[in-house]
C-alpha cells in the first residue's frame, strides 16, 4: 500500500508541474455529498485548491452527489437545503461559474447516471466488497445493515468522473481506492467495446498537499457528525467559543511535535494554513504562553482568514434565486456533456438504433 501511495504521489507531483504550463490538457471533476455545510477542513483541504485550479484555466466541474447521501444517511429530508448550502460555500470560497466552471447536483443529470448499468457489468462483487474506503465508511457510519448502494458507491463515482471525461481528480490518500476503481472501469470499457479509439480517459489523482486536519478533539479527522468541526458558516464569536474548547495537553511550553503532541501540532498547523508561517516558528513565538495563547492566536488568525468568505456567504444566503440559477445552469451544462457521452457509449456498444 505504501508503494502504491508513493507511486501515486510521484505521478501527482509530475502532473502538478505540467498543469502550470499546460492547463488546457486537463479537465477536473470534484465534489462533495450534501450531508451538511462545509467546515474549515474542507476549506483548507479542497476548496482553496479548486479555486486555484479554476484560476489556472482548467475546466472544473463540481458535482453535488445528492444520490450518494442515501447510501449511509437518513438525511434525505434535508438534501435540497444542504445542496444549496454547499453551493453557497463553493461560491463564497471563490468559485466563479462560467462555461468551463460549474456546479451541479448529479440527480439532475440522468444521462450520466445511465452509465451505471454498463459500468456495473465491468466489475465483480468481490471487487466492490473489498474496497477499503467503502469498508471504512461503513464502519464510521456504524451501519448494521448495508444497502447495495453503499457497495456500488465507487461505480457511481466513476459515472460522475467519466461522463465528462475528466482526466484529473483532486483526492486525498483515503480516496485513492475509489479513483482506482474508476480507472479500472475506464480501462475495461475501452478494452471491451472500443476498437478504434478509447472512449474514456483513465483519470489521474492530484493528491492534496494539505496535511490531514484533525477535529478540535485532536484525535479524529474533522467532521460535522463527530461534533469536532468549525463550520465555514460559523460567526466569529462561535469560532472563538469552539476553539476555546479545543483539546491541547498538559505541557505549558508550546512546541511543534506532531507525533508526540498531535493536538497542539494540529492547532499550530491550522494557524500556519491561515498565515503561511511555519508551524515551528509559530510555536517559538507562543512559547511559554501555553494553550491559552495558542488558542487566542488561532482564533484571531482563523477569523481574519475567513472574514471575506463569511461576508460573501451572508450576501449569497440572501439571494436564493441566484443559488438556484447557478445549480440549474450547471445541471444544463452537465446534461449537454453527458448526452454526448451517452450517445458515444451507445454507439460503441452497438446499441444505437
Amino acid at each position: 500500500m505504501a508503494d502504491t501511495y508513493t507511486a501515486a504521489l510521484e505521478r501527482s507531483n509530475r502532473l502538478e508541474r505540467d498543469i502550470q504550463t499546460n492547463p488546457k490538457k486537463y479537465r477536473v471533476l470534484t465534489g462533495d455529498r450534501p450531508t451538511g455545510r462545509l467546515h474549515i477542513g474542507h476549506y483548507f483541504g479542497s476548496l482553496q485548491n479548486r479555486v486555484r485550479l479554476a484560476r489556472l484555466g482548467i475546466p472544473v466541474y463540481i458535482v453535488i452527489a445528492d444520490y450518494q447521501v442515501l447510501t449511509d444517511h437518513d438525511a434525505f429530508a434535508e438534501i435540497a437545503q444542504n445542496t444549496k448550502q454547499l453551493a453557497i460555500d463553493y461560491l463564497a470560497a471563490g468559485i466563479k461559474p462560467s462555461e468551463d466552471v460549474f456546479i451541479f447536483p448529479h440527480s439532475y443529470v440522468p444521462e450520466a447516471n445511465q452509465l451505471m448499468l454498463p459500468f456495473l457489468t465491468l466489475v465483480t462483487n468481490a471487487e466492490l466488497s473489498r474496497n477499503p474506503t467503502v469498508k471504512e465508511e461503513i464502519g464510521s457510519a456504524g451501519l448494521k445493515s448495508v444497502n447495495a448502494g453503499m457497495y456500488t458507491y465507487p461505480v457511481h463515482q466513476a459515472c460522475d468522473i467519466l461522463f465528462c471525461k475528466a482526466n484529473l481528480v483532486p483526492v486525498g490518500k483515503d480516496q485513492l481506492p475509489h479513483l482506482e476503481m474508476t480507472r479500472t472501469i475506464a480501462r475495461r470499457f475501452n478494452e471491451k467495446f472500443c476498437t478504434d479509439k478509447a472512449a474514456f480517459p483513465e483519470p489521474e489523482a492530484l493528491l492534496s498537499k494539505t496535511p490531514s486536519i484533525l477535529g478540535l478533539d485532536g484525535s479524529q479527522k474533522m467532521s460535522k457528525s463527530r461534533g469536532n468541526a468549525i463550520m465555514l458558516s460559523a460567526n466569529e464569536d462561535e469560532t472563538a467559543a469552539l476553539i476555546k474548547k479545543a483539546k491541547t495537553d498538559s505541557e505549558r511550553f508550546i512546541t511543534y511535535e506532531p507525533e508526540k503532541r498531535p493536538e497542539v501540532a494540529n492547532l499550530l498547523m491550522l494557524i500556519s494554513l491561515c498565515t503561511a508561517e511555519e508551524p515551528q516558528a509559530i510555536a517559538e513565538k507562543i512559547g511559554e504562553g501555553g494553550g491559552g495563547k495558542l488558542k487566542a492566536v488561532l482564533t484571531e488568525a482563523l477569523n481574519e482568514k475567513l472574514r471575506p468568505l463569511r461576508a460573501e456567504r451572508k450576501k449569497l444566503e440572501a439571494d436564493e434565486a441566484y443559488i438556484r440559477q447557478v445549480l440549474t445552469d450547471g445541471a444544463q451544462k452537465a446534461q449537454k456533456i453527458a448526452a454526448c457521452t451517452l450517445e458515444e457509449v451507445r454507439t460503441v456498444m452497438n446499441m444505437k438504433i
